[in-house]
């Protein structure tokens, strides 16, 4: 039993992948499912069509590996995060959508919630801004908008979850309520410093105790699946948010080293061991994946819309039409005729939190074509990672630390050379992409593995970890200041400044 099986539950599409011991891809399924949008700002799923894909999925990679579920030494899950369900502990049944990290309808109540002053509470306790995009204010609007569902919830009557949240309880039959630390850390909730939920920010909030999973060190044996499901039972070893999951399949196990995830948006964390100070430069501090019950921290920088903005150039603009074709597109202009692309489709993230900010296309003229447009797509993922790089290294700095020395990436766009180099140009460092790309997934299938004995410490994982390729920087460094001059000229554009 050297194969470990990884439930890689995103936010449009549920994927499997069988890993063996050695961190190897045996085999991997996947399927999309329904994006849901009932009004401008607000994103959803149904939480029904979240459990049957990613069940589908982990049948299907059986399936393909030519193995069975006893072959298995461990399950781990890994998930979107933020994404918040609450559903009725007897029967089951989801009370509403699942209501995904993206949505925004949450900031009316956000924007109450720091003119009452919250803010320094929830920062010293959580490491987070007051923001739409946790969990804390998304159980609130389920809460006090669907009918019924707060009398049941002071009943104690409803449970809440985030996706890995969900998912357990499906595997196990609704025996386990349950979640790790790196999700509870996202809740708005949770008291990263103590490790507990946080009664003062549950009575702040009117959140009722209830509601709410136990808590677990990311690598934990949480229990077993029900045998029907797969053939066979299996140890649910591992579970971490999709970042934080990601980090840890990056073998970034100390303080400084640093990884970036470009998926449907972009997620850059750097690890800062068990120094969890707050940032002075828009970041947010946020538990790392922990193998036994002590703290340990990131610092994290969240861009909302990452790869989402490829498929924008798909779906809604219908410039190409499939995301692969935008690499060719994009080269075929040497540069992007200074036109400046801000996609700030649901507001922007770190560093600079602006829920209000809408997306822009700046610098346009006569000569512009849907090339540059595509080019300067492109490009908006690498700038605004680099910001959040930069914020990091004066933080980091500012700790008395070194600034970042090397980024680490994975996720769906990393495959994308072009991007990448630009990304190495802009931040004067050299990007690195591993020979395994699947690190999210990778994360969760190591966290399993630690807990069920495949792998004896962390040690052992840094010794899998390879590069396939390094991306050095060639632009010069002035042109790439000037380059963040003029996208920082175009982000105050966008947010009216």
């Amino acid at each position: 039993m050297t194969y470990l099986l990884a439930l890689d539950q995103g936010t449009s599409s549920s994927r499997s992948i069988v890993f063996d011991a050695d961190g190897n891809i045996v085999a991997m399924a996947q399927r999309e499912f329904r994006q849901i949008f009932p009004q401008p700002g607000w994103v959803e799923h149904d939480p029904r069509e979240i459990w049957s894909s990613q069940l589908a999925t982990a049948r299907e990679v059986l399936t393909k590996a030519g193995l069975h579920a006893d072959e298995m030494a461990a399950l781990g899950i890994t998930n979107q995060r933020e994404t918040t369900l609450l559903w009725n502990r007897k029967t089951g049944e989801p009370i509403y959508n699942a209501i995904v990290w993206q949505d925004r309808r949450a900031e009316p109540d956000c924007t109450r919630l720091r003119a009452d002053g919250l803010e320094p509470l929830v920062r010293e306790r959580t490491g987070l801004v007051i923001d739409a995009y946790f969990s804390a204010t998304k159980i609130r609007w389920i809460l006090e908008h669907v009918p019924g569902a707060r009398a049941a919830a002071e009943r104690g009557e409803l449970a809440f979850g985030t996706v890995d949240t969900w998912l357990v309880w499906q595997l196990t039959g609704g025996r386990l309520h349950v979640t790790d630390v790196t999700n509870a850390s996202r809740s708005m909730l949770y008291n990263i410093h103590r490790n507990e939920w946080d009664e003062e920010l549950l009575q702040a909030l009117a959140i009722p105790r209830s509601l709410l999973p136990e808590v677990h060190p990311s690598s934990h044996i949480y229990g077993e699946t029900d045998a029907d499901l797969l053939g066979h039972s299996l140890r649910i070893g591992g579970i971490a948010g999709d970042q934080q999951s990601a980090l840890f399949g990056q073998a970034c196990f100390r303080a400084g080293l640093a990884k970036n995830t470009y998926g449907t948006g972009c997620f850059m964390l750097m690890h800062t061991g068990e120094r969890g100070e707050l940032s002075t430069n828009g970041l947010i501090t946020t538990a790392a994946a922990q193998c036994t019950p002590r703290p340990l921290y990131a610092q994290e920088g969240s861009v909302f819309i990452g790869g989402a903005v490829v498929q924008w150039l798909r779906d809604g603009l219908r410039a190409i039409k499939g995301s692969g074709e935008v690499q060719g597109l994009a080269e075929s202009v040497p540069d992007s005729g200074g036109v400046m692309f801000v996609p700030a489709f649901t507001g922007l993230g770190a560093p600079y939190w602006k829920p209000q900010a809408s997306g822009a296309i700046v610098g346009l003229t006569r000569g512009s074509t849907v090339a540059h447009i595509a080019r300067a797509a492109l490009e908006s993922i690498a700038f605004q990672s680099a910001a959040l790089l930069q914020a990091m290294s004066r933080d980091a700095q500012a700790a008395g630390g070194a600034p970042v020395a090397e980024l680490r990436v994975d996720g769906g766009a990393c495959v994308n050379n072009l991007l990448m180099q630009f990304q190495a140009d802009l931040l004067g460092v050299p990007v690195v992409r591993p020979k395994v790309i699947e690190t999210t997934a990778l994360g969760a299938a190591y966290l399993a593995g630690l807990s069920c004995g495949i792998y004896k410490g962390v040690d052992e994982l840094s010794a899998q970890w390879q590069v396939e390729r390094r991306f050095l920087p060639t632009m010069p460094r002035e042109r790439a200041r000037e380059l963040m001059q003029r996208w920082e000229h175009a982000v105050r554009q966008a947010t009216l400044e």
